[in-house]
């Protein structure tokens, strides 16, 4: 058995290599240990799983490991979305919750997330606190056993297990967040694309009860997503381009495979980044919303959000890469808004997770309320606030590259990138350096692959690739 390590989403690992049913047993017990030692065992755990290969039967066999440690389980009767799972714990009061995805990964991968009371990702002092007791557990226990398990009948038989299906609670919460009569003062027209993954059903329903018109593609179960990596990016969603501007639809709407993350296509069949969405909802919500506070993103995404939250004089939360950070900024800050360029967001007084199903049905809000495209609004925010181009490249090198690359950066700070004055250097996630004209650049190394990342926005294309290149060419990458 290879390191088990959680990653900014949980533990991920390709299924019958490292994640295997004895590995998972082994997480699982780690994290009701976690719970235990906590005082939380009474207040149960609920367990979700996604529509990959064996995820039903992990699932099973984390619950049968609760029950062994004394810890009631709520299991869904069929897959279930990500934030669907996290916002069931709130319902129930639970410890938390346990779910069975590799989101947005290739097929061959699994994951285990753990999801504390609150709803959200665990910080890093619970992860490394279910990673020691997972260690401890390996160097073995006086009695020779790794994990305590009971079987599900027997649970069921106690009373310990149960199946629910969270679906009607979550929409009702979900219309909190997302006001269906504005919905229903214009009805859209909308092909949703659940990319074969467990957010199928839920966008057709919620807008359903809205009056919307919703074509559905690939929504059925498919634990090899159809041959695509489930992940609602613009060179995924070529379906779905097609099938809003050849059947003449506003919005085409994509969730990946978990459903945390989302994809928006116009009418016209542009699709439109997680960085541009932002700030068109950043913006409407400060138009349709009463509640003020900060704006929280990670490093890497864009600044426009900044220039919308100083123009109301509104405070800008910056943090690491990864939507545990981003989550305990809505809790704790109150964030009118919350999310990260790879397609995470989620708003004040929904749940405290990144949800693909919250965000596709905003944006139908928004579309709907304000009567024009997701393109004439965001010219009429450039307009205002002036225009934005960002990008991210993975760049790819050996090991032994990746390593002199890494000591390159190590004191990395240039007076100037491609003649633009370094205003300011950043280590919070990476090295950013911030650059006059609002210009910027991050540089960060992959936790996992031979890898590095390179996010550039500036003023336009033309300056992005001056500085992408400058990068480039100092760091040796």
């Amino acid at each position: 058995m290879g390191v088990i390590k959680f990653g900014t989403d949980g533990w991920r690992a390709v299924m019958a290599e490292e994640f295997t049913f004895e590995n998972v047993r082994l997480v699982a017990q780690a994290i009701a240990e976690y719970i235990n030692q906590n005082g939380m065992g009474k207040r149960g755990l609920v367990i979700g799983f996604d529509t990959r290969f064996l995820s039903s039967r992990f699932a099973d066999a984390v619950a049968e490991v609760m029950l062994g440690n004394g810890i009631p389980v709520w299991l869904t009767e069929s897959c279930c979305p990500t934030p669907v799972t996290a916002y069931t714990t709130t319902f129930y009061k639970a410890a938390g919750a346990v779910m069975l995805t590799a989101s947005h990964n290739p097929p061959e991968y699994n994951g285990i997330k753990f999801i504390p009371e609150y709803g959200g990702p665990a910080l890093p002092e619970v992860t490394d606190q279910i990673e020691r007791n997972l260690m401890r557990l390996l160097e073995g226990q006086p009695d020779g056993t790794l994990y305590r398990s009971l079987p599900l009948e027997e649970g069921y038989r106690q009373g310990a297990a149960r199946r629910i299906d969270p679906r009607e609670e979550y929409l009702d919460h979900l219309a909190k967040s997302v006001s269906l009569e504005a919905i229903r003062q214009r009805p859209l027209k909308v092909v949703v694309d659940p990319m074969y993954g467990c957010g199928a059903g839920y966008l057709e329903e919620f807008l359903g009860r809205a009056d919307c018109q919703v074509q559905v593609i690939h929504n059925t179960c498919d634990p090899l997503f159809g041959g695509i990596a489930p992940e609602p990016m613009g060179r995924w969603l070529n379906e779905l381009k097609e099938q809003v501007t050849q059947s003449g639809a506003d919005l085409g709407l994509a969730l990946d495979g978990d459903a945390d993350r989302y994809g928006v296509v116009d009418r016209h069949g542009r699709y439109f980044t997680a960085n541009e969405t932002l700030y068109l909802f950043f913006d409407y919500l400060l138009r349709t919303r009463e509640h003020r506070g900060p704006v929280a993103r990670t490093v890497a995404t864009t600044h426009m959000l900044d220039r919308i939250a100083a123009r109301h004089r509104l405070p800008v939360v910056e943090t690491a890469v990864g939507f545990k950070y981003i989550s305990q900024s809505l809790r704790e800050n109150g964030a009118v808004i919350g999310g990260e360029e790879s397609g995470g967001m989620s708003v004040f007084g929904h749940v405290p997770e990144k949800d693909g199903i919250l965000a596709c049905a905003l944006m139908v809000e928004m579309v709907a309320a304000m009567g024009k495209d997701p393109g004439e609004m965001e010219k009429e925010i450039q307009t205002e606030y002036g225009t934005l181009a960002s990008e991210r490249l993975d760049l790819h090198t050996t090991p032994a590259e990746k390593s002199a690359i890494s000591e390159r950066l190590n004191g990395f700070n240039p007076a100037d990138i491609a003649g633009y004055k370094v205003l300011e250097v950043k280590s919070v996630d990476g090295i950013k350096l911030v650059l006059e004209g609002n210009r910027w650049a991050l540089i960060r190394a992959s936790g996992t692959e031979p890898m590095f990342r390179l996010y550039v926005e500036a003023a336009d294309s033309v300056e992005l690739d001056r500085i992408q290149s400058a990068v480039r060419e100092m760091l040796h990458l």
